[in-house]
C-alpha cells in the first residue's frame, strides 16, 4: 500500500513532467503535442548553456512563441464552432 507521501510525490512528478525536455520531445514525436511556451522557456532557463547557445535558443524560442500564438488564433474559431455543434 502506498503512503500519502508517496502519492503526493508521484503526483508532483506527474505535475512537473512538462519541465522534462525528454518527455516533451517524446510527446512531440509520438503524439504531435507541442510544449506550452512557458514550459519550453523554463526548460531553456533550467539548462546550463553557453551564452552563445542560450542566445541562439532564445531567438528560436521567440519564433516558436510567435508561431504558437498564431496557431492559437487559427484554432480558436474552429473550437468555438465545434463547441456549439452537437456531437455524434
Amino acid at each position: 500500500m502506498r503512503s500519502a507521501l508517496e502519492g503526493t510525490i508521484s503526483g508532483l512528478l506527474l505535475a512537473m513532467y512538462h519541465y522534462n525536455p525528454e518527455t516533451a520531445l517524446e510527446e512531440l514525436t509520438e503524439d504531435a503535442v507541442l510544449p506550452h511556451p512557458v514550459h519550453l522557456r523554463d526548460m531553456i532557463v533550467r539548462s546550463r548553456l553557453q551564452p552563445d547557445r542560450a542566445l541562439a535558443l532564445n531567438r528560436s524560442f521567440q519564433d516558436y512563441l510567435h508561431a504558437f500564438g498564431e496557431l492559437q488564433k487559427i484554432v480558436q474559431p474552429v473550437l468555438e464552432e465545434l463547441v456549439k455543434t452537437a456531437r455524434k
